[in-house]
């Protein structure tokens, strides 16, 4: 699947779940940071670092998905096959 289709598919999934994604510009000096999950004033937000490559940008995003219960959603089949296959 190409990585651009993913990381629409990706996002879909975080907004069905209520996650706020955000692609933001991370300039932290020796920060090598691609983005994560956090939660900001009781809701969750995954930030994107701007910077980095769309499979990085996909790789933050599996990692933070599979924080979250998926068994009563509709995920294509490739994609959750990523979801439940992923690991760092």
């Amino acid at each position: 699947m190409n990585e651009e289709v993913l990381l629409n598919q990706l996002e879909e999934l975080a907004e069905k779940l209520g996650i706020l994604v955000r692609d933001e510009n991370i300039n932290i000096e020796e920060s090598s940071s691609t983005g994560g999950l956090c939660r900001i004033e009781g809701k969750y937000v995954l930030i994107l670092n701007s910077k980095v490559t769309v499979k990085e940008k996909n790789q933050v995003m599996i990692k933070a998905l599979q924080h979250f219960d998926l068994s009563d959603i509709y995920i294509k089949p490739v994609i959750r096959e990523l979801l439940e296959g992923y690991e760092e």
